[in-house]
């Protein structure tokens, strides 16, 4: 799992003054709002006794812990031990790790990790949320959450996957009669994301899309449908398709709750049908695919994306997957990946718990010691990257690898959710 970037853990609207519990990356957030409007993100996790700040509640822009009533405010230093004698003062150790927090598109956006501001990568451009029907433009948006049982990038491959439409969404928008993926460029935006355009052939329109969608005739007159899906790191999705009867796009931000469990928050827009009545016929559809692509993915054997790029065989297909995976190695090279650096371990081996280190920690020299959950070492580093299960890809295999993907020339076909509406 990757540190050190932006995640989107939750809907803004959903963030009150009522603490609550989120998390990420395998650690527990304490996540609220102030009485002034600022959203913070506390680590969960007391550092007297190793309560849940997120079961307190707000004494004026203070959180109370639930135990023994120790306030933190919003850096994460506290600042009462009520238990104390008058006159006594609070120990330098006493805080705990706070985030930096924005909010944009709708979410709460965390940096999980402690680069300064001007290291920090940036928070993708969601360009059409400058364009919503509510302040007079032309996206309608729905958004929702479902819960997976495997590895958010295992996820965020198959959303990038244009080949396995035709056969996990044979009904949806992929189709059997023509399966072949057209060979395609992967487009690298930034050093952050990357996309792959098409031209697919999807089924006729059913239900209420098939009113106005022009793409009932006979298949060899039917026309294409643009369709580009690209990743944006260090958990996202976007899928655009040009539809016939206007765009339908749908973001995807990929929570990773722990290696097999991820939480995805989606917001999905369309051009078409933009009356809310039509929000929980575009909710359903959203919804279904996602249940469809669960059925497969929650079954993929290994759970974890290997890191050795001949580990799964690649065809030309899967080129913008391999773009990934060779990102991540880069990124995991350079200490960016979660590891036993960053848990809080006791005296039996399970019982552990994550604490990332903020920017707080690089910022405050003079605090390097003054933190009770503290890193166990070094990040991995490439000399020490098969202490962890890494192998470092070489210029060769990573040559040997791409040259496949892009030598093979046809796919192999053998080889809880709740939503919220947008008025």
């Amino acid at each position: 799992m990757l540190k050190n970037f932006w995640y989107a853990v939750e809907f803004s609207d959903r963030v009150t003054t009522k603490p609550a519990r989120v998390t990420v990356l395998g650690q527990y957030l304490a996540l609220y709002r102030t009485p002034r409007g600022r959203v913070v993100a506390l680590s969960d996790l007391c550092v007297h006794r190793g309560a849940a700040l997120s079961g307190g509640w707000m004494a004026g822009e203070n959180i109370v812990c639930p135990y023994h009533g120790w306030e933190f405010e919003p850096g994460g230093a506290c600042t009462k031990i009520p238990a104390n004698q008058p006159g006594r003062g609070i120990p330098n150790k006493a805080r705990v790790d706070s985030y930096p927090v924005q909010e944009r598109y709708g979410f709460v956006w965390v940096f999980m990790g402690d680069l300064p501001e001007a290291e920090r990568p940036p928070i993708p451009v969601w360009p059409e949320f400058d364009n919503l029907v509510e302040n007079g433009g032309k996206y309608r948006a729905v958004t929702g959450e479902f819960l997976w049982k495997a590895n958010y990038e295992r996820i965020l491959e198959n959303g990038c996957d244009i080949a396995h439409a035709p056969f996990v969404h044979g009904s949806v928008f992929g189709n059997r009669e023509k399966p072949e993926v057209p060979e395609y460029e992967v487009e690298v935006r930034d050093e952050w994301s990357a996309f792959a355009t098409v031209s697919l052939h999807p089924p006729r329109s059913k239900g209420l899309w098939s009113l106005i969608n022009r793409n009932n005739a006979d298949l060899a007159n039917r026309p294409p449908v643009v369709t580009s899906a690209g990743w944006m790191l260090p958990n996202m999705i976007k899928l655009h398709v040009r539809l016939s009867i206007g765009e339908l796009i749908i973001y995807d931000t990929n929570i990773p709750i722990d290696e097999t469990t991820t939480l995805v928050k989606w917001v999905a827009l369309r051009t078409f049908f933009t009356g809310a009545w039509a929000n929980r016929n575009a909710v359903q559809r959203v919804i279904r695919i996602f249940y469809e692509d669960a059925e497969v993915v929650d079954n993929v054997r290994p759970e974890l994306l290997p890191f050795d790029l001949g580990a799964e065989l690649h065809v030309k297909s899967d080129l913008i997957a391999v773009h990934y995976r060779r990102r991540r190695q880069e990124l995991a090279e350079r200490g960016w990946m979660l590891s036993d650096a960053d848990r809080v371990t006791g005296d039996v081996p399970r019982r552990e718990a994550t604490v990332i280190p903020s920017p707080a920690r690089r910022e405050n020299p003079e605090l390097a010691r003054a933190w009770v959950h503290k890193a166990k070492g070094d990040h991995p580093t490439v000399a020490e990257s098969q202490r962890i299960g890494l192998k470092r890809i070489t210029e060769e295999e990573g040559a040997d690898a791409a040259a496949g993907a892009e030598a093979q020339a046809s796919p192999d076909p053998a080889n809880g959710a709740t939503t919220k509406e947008k008025a």
